[in-house]
C-alpha cells in the first residue's frame, strides 16, 4: 500500500521496547465505515472521503498493513478504584505513530486491534457500542472548549464479540497529543526502573512541555509535575462546569497532558445532582460526579509518588498544594462565564452555591436551567425558569439577588446574554440520544449516529431544526445504566 500518511513519524518507539511492544493488528473481515470525522480528517490533512478511502479503511480495519506504521502496544501500570495494579497495558489499541501537523503532532492509536501481550486473556477487541459512545463523547468535549482525545473514524465488519451478551465488533482511530497516563510512570516507579522513569519524563518534557528543557535537572522535573497538576485541575474545573462525570478515574485513564481520556461509563448530568453516580460498577460512588475534585488531586499524588526519584517530597507537596487553589479558580472563572460575569465579586460563591442547592433540591436540568438563565434581563419581575422549580419563591429571592450582581457588570443585557449564550450550551450528549444512535447502528444504520454527532459539534448554536436534542430526556432516559465493558 502506498504512503498514505507520508508523514508518519515514531518518537515513541524510540524509548526502547521496555516502554512497548511491537504487535500486528489483527484484520476486520469486511469491513465497512460507521463514521467519519470530517473536521479533523481536514486538520490532519487525511483524505478519508476522496481517492483514498477505500485505502484508509483497509489501513484502519487491519485489512492490509498501514505502509511506515510501526504499531505498538504500550504498557504501562494503574491505581484502580484505589487498588494498585502492577501491569496493565494497551490490551486491545495500537500505538500506529504520530502525525506532523501545523498544530504540531498528534499519536494515531488503533482501538479494537487485537489482542496483544497486555491484553489479560481478553480478545483485544472493542465493541460498537463502547466505541461510538467514545467517538461522540470525544467530540462533544471538543465543541465544549475541553481538552480531549478525538476520534477520526469507526470502521466495523463481519465480527462479533461476547461482553454481557453478543455485540458487533469495532475499530476506533482515536487521535490525541500524547498516550502517555500518570500509570505509564506508576509501572516504571513500582518496578524499580527508575532510569526509565526518567527517560519517560524526558520524554514529555521535550515533547508536551518543551519550555521546561533547558531549565536545571532540579526544578525542570518539580515545574514538570506543577504543569501537570495545572493541567489536570482545569480539566476537572471544566469537568465540573459542565455536569460531565467521567465514570472511572483510575490512574491509568488520566492523561499526562490533561486530556479527558479513555471514555468508558461516562455521563453528562441530567437532573443536577451533585452525587451523580454514572458507572453502575461504582457501588462506593469513589467517582461520583461530587468527588471528582478530590479524585483528581488523590491521582496525582499517586502521580508524585511515582516521580520521586525525580522529585524530592517537599517538591511534590508543593505541586500538590498548587492543586486547589488553580481548579477552584479555573472553576470559578467557568462558573461565572455562566452567569454572566466579567468581573469577581464577594457575593459570587454564594450565589453559585444557592442555586446548585435550588438545582439539587427541585432536580433541575443542569444544561437547561444555565441556558434559560442566559435569557434573563435585569428587569424581569419574574422569568419562566421559576416554572422548573419546586421552590419557586426560592428562586424568585434568588434571582432579585442575581439581577442586583448583573446590575454590576458593565455589558448590556444584549451582550451579556449573548456571551451566555457562548457559555452555556444548548445541546449535550445525553446518555439516552447516544443510546438511540447506538441501538441504530447495532442494526446497521448510521443516520442517526451522524445526525447526533453534527448537533454536538455546534453546542451553542440554536440548530432550530434539531430542537427535539434539545429537550430534556424522557423519563426512560434518566439514569441509564452504563456498565465499563468495553
Amino acid at each position: 500500500m502506498a504512503h498514505l500518511i507520508p508523514n508518519l513519524e515514531h518518537h515513541f518507539s524510540d524509548l526502547g521496547d521496555k516502554f512497548s511492544t511491537a504487535v500486528q493488528v489483527t484484520a476486520m473481515a469486511n469491513p465497512h465505515w460507521v463514521i467519519r470525522n470530517a473536521s479533523l480528517a481536514q486538520d490532519l490533512q487525511l483524505d478519508l472521503f476522496g481517492q483514498q478511502a477505500d485505502s484508509f479503511l483497509a489501513a484502519f480495519s487491519g485489512a492490509q498493513a498501514l505502509t511506515g506504521s510501526q504499531p505498538l502496544a504500550m504498557v504501562y501500570a494503574g491505581h484502580q478504584f484505589g487498588h494498585y495494579v502492577s501491569q496493565l497495558g494497551d490490551g486491545r489499541g495500537l500505538l500506529l505513530g504520530e502525525i506532523a501537523t501545523t498544530d504540531g503532532r498528534f499519536d494515531l492509536h488503533l482501538k479494537g486491534a487485537g489482542p496483544t501481550p497486555y491484553s489479560r486473556m481478553g480478545d483485544g477487541r472493542a465493541v460498537l457500542r463502547s466505541s461510538i459512545r467514545e467517538y461522540l463523547a470525544g467530540e462533544a468535549l471538543h465543541a465544549l472548549g475541553i481538552a480531549s482525545t478525538r476520534s477520526l473514524c469507526l470502521t466495523s465488519g463481519e465480527l462479533s464479540v461476547w461482553r454481557e451478551q453478543q455485540e458487533p465488533a469495532a475499530m476506533l482511530v482515536r487521535v490525541a497529543k500524547s498516550h502517555i497516563r500518570f500509570g505509564s510512570f506508576e509501572y516504571f516507579h513500582y518496578t524499580k526502573q527508575y532510569p526509565q522513569v526518567k527517560q519517560l519524563a524526558d520524554f514529555c518534557i521535550d515533547h508536551y512541555y518543551p519550555a521546561l528543557a533547558n531549565q536545571a535537572a532540579d526544578q525542570r522535573y518539580a515545574n514538570f509535575f506543577k504543569q501537570v497538576v495545572e493541567k489536570t485541575a482545569l480539566m476537572i474545573a471544566q469537568w465540573q462546569a459542565n455536569g460531565f462525570a467521567h465514570g472511572v478515574m483510575n490512574t491509568d485513564n488520566m492523561s499526562i497532558i490533561g486530556d479527558t481520556f479513555d471514555f468508558g461509563p461516562y455521563g453528562f448530568l441530567d437532573d443536577y445532582d451533585a452525587g451523580f453516580i454514572c458507572n453502575h460498577s461504582d457501588h462506593s460512588g469513589r467517582y461520583a460526579f461530587d468527588a471528582q475534585p478530590s479524585i483528581g488531586l488523590w491521582n496525582l499524588h499517586a502521580l508524585g509518588q511515582a516521580l520521586s526519584s525525580l522529585i524530592s517530597e517537599e517538591q511534590i507537596k508543593a505541586g500538590l498544594n498548587h492543586y486547589q487553589p488553580y481548579l477552584i479558580a479555573s472553576y470559578s472563572a467557568q462558573m461565572r462565564a455562566k452567569l454572566g460575569w466579567l468581573e469577581a465579586h464577594d457575593e459570587d460563591q454564594t450565589l453559585v452555591s444557592e442555586l446548585l442547592q435550588l438545582m439539587q433540591g427541585t432536580k433541575a436540568d443542569f444544561c437547561r436551567t444555565f441556558r434559560q438563565l442566559s435569557t434573563v434581563a435585569t428587569d424581569d419581575r419574574q422569568h419562566p425558569l421559576r416554572d422548573s422549580f419546586v421552590d419557586r419563591d426560592g428562586f424568585d429571592q434568588w434571582l432579585r439577588r442575581y439581577q442586583q450582581r448583573l446590575k454590576k457588570e458593565a455589558r448590556s443585557d444584549a451582550e451579556r446574554q449573548a456571551a451566555m449564550h457562548a457559555m452555556n450550551p444548548k445541546y449535550i450528549l445525553r446518555n439516552y440520544l447516544a443510546q438511540q444512535a447506538i441501538s441504530q447502528a447495532e442494526q446497521g444504520d448510521y443516520t442517526e449516529l451522524e445526525r447526533l454527532a453534527t448537533v454536538l459539534s455546534q453546542p451553542f448554536a440554536e440548530q432550530t431544526q434539531y430542537e427535539d436534542y434539545a429537550k430534556p430526556p424522557p423519563d426512560w432516559g434518566k439514569r441509564i445504566s452504563v456498565s465499563c465493558s468495553s
